[in-house]
């Protein structure tokens, strides 16, 4: 019996002994892991620009609309035919806008927040919050079904914000928030999807072009302030471009063969001016911070006035569509464009091609204050 007992407390003490070794070797991985997880999070903020933080639509999208109940998608081919990753849910037929400059500026292009693999490491390098048919208003774009409007956009922003509360102490965030670059590219959908739709929205019938203009450059202020009191101090806030050169408005045909709308174009501007003003005010009140406007219009502009230039032959069609100037149904599933991608400007009825994207991302980091005012992104990473 002595034996017999004597061999189990041996067999006893030894998976003791196992069970502490499994605990020791358990406990060094965590401490390895967490000091993996350290050095990261040391590395990012040493960064000159740690992260990206992406608002807006369908122009800087990765993919959330891919997790939303909405008809705005572009999960699909052959939206992404050229693009390594294939049709992920960017509105283009390769990068996106935040590719280009992320990679100009040394940053990752960040992962949508929607996506559910979206935390932990995977959002030391910035979120994006963007989606397809979302504006200004939280009503714009209601005709595709679920988008993050702005406002929601602000929301997941505060959620973001939580993660990193668990990550970094509040010194290492707010230093880690006051590099990083907020890119903000809206209101795009607040015409397209609102303003020109009068049979399915009352806006044209209470506001005119100019008070139209002023309203939605009143609440993107409202929703600009909202980052920056949340730890946001530098943004790129990025005009509209001349809508009414757009396949799907030159579709509408109330304008002669090779011209644009100059009535849509003119709305526009009302808005674009509001917004270089409202960024000059900006950066008055804050001293702190750096607020830049991009001007879209007029980037997207010289290239229609001059595409030889830019060694492109096709400005007023879409490379994918259906209908006049393949701009009156956008991308169908399983089309196919055309051939001549890199030549053409317009890559479906709404959004520029690959080619042109990387004019507006050099353009953006690189140009002069005609582009960017009053710096361009790369000045704006050395402040």
């Amino acid at each position: 019996m002595k034996m017999v007992t004597s061999k189990n407390n041996q067999k006893h003490f030894v998976f003791r002994k196992m069970g502490i070794w499994e605990h020791a070797r358990a406990s060094a991985v965590a401490m390895l892991l967490l000091l993996l997880c350290l050095n990261e999070i040391a590395h990012v903020n040493s960064q000159r620009v740690p992260a990206l933080f992406v608002f807006g639509d369908s122009l800087v999208e990765v993919g959330n609309n891919n997790f939303l109940n909405t008809i705005a998608r572009a999960n699909f081919f052959p939206y992404g035919i050229d693009f390594n990753g294939g049709a992920t849910g960017r509105f283009s037929n390769g990068r996106s806008l935040v590719d280009f400059i992320g990679e100009m500026l040394g940053v990752p292009s960040p992962p949508p927040f929607a996506d559910p693999s979206t935390t932990g490491s995977r959002i030391l390098n910035g979120v994006n919050y963007a989606s397809g048919a979302s504006g200004i208003l939280d009503e714009s774009g209601r005709n595709y079904g679920d988008r993050f409007t702005m406002n929601r956009q602000i929301q997941n922003f505060e959620s973001t914000l939580n993660q990193y509360r668990t990550m970094m102490n509040p010194a290492a965030l707010s230093q880690f928030l006051a590099k990083s670059i907020a890119i903000v590219v809206t209101g795009n959908n607040d015409y397209i999807n609102n303003y020109l739709i009068p049979g399915l929205y009352n806006s044209s019938y209470n506001y005119n072009a100019q008070q139209y203009g002023s309203l939605l450059v009143n609440n993107l202020g409202r929703q600009i302030l909202a980052l920056h009191s949340m730890g946001i101090r530098k943004l790129l806030i990025a005009g509209i471009g001349p809508l009414g050169c757009i396949p799907n408005i030159r579709a509408i045909g109330l304008t002669p063969p090779g011209r644009c709308m100059d009535s849509v174009n003119q709305m526009v501007g009302f808005f674009n001016v509001g917004l270089r003003s409202m960024v000059e005010q900006l950066n008055r009140d804050h001293p702190d911070s750096i607020f830049v406007y991009a001007n879209t219009y007029h980037v997207l502009g010289d290239i229609l006035n001059n595409p030889a230039r830019y060694q492109f032959n096709v400005v007023d069609r879409a490379c994918c569509g259906v209908g006049r100037n393949r701009g009156q149904i956008s991308c169908l599933p399983l089309e196919i464009p055309c051939l001549n991608r890199k030549q053409t400007v317009f890559w479906d009825a709404f959004h520029p091609s690959e080619s042109t994207i990387y004019v507006f991302a050099w353009r953006a980091v690189n140009g002069p204050q005609d582009d960017c005012y009053p710096v361009n992104l790369k000045q704006m990473a050395l402040i």
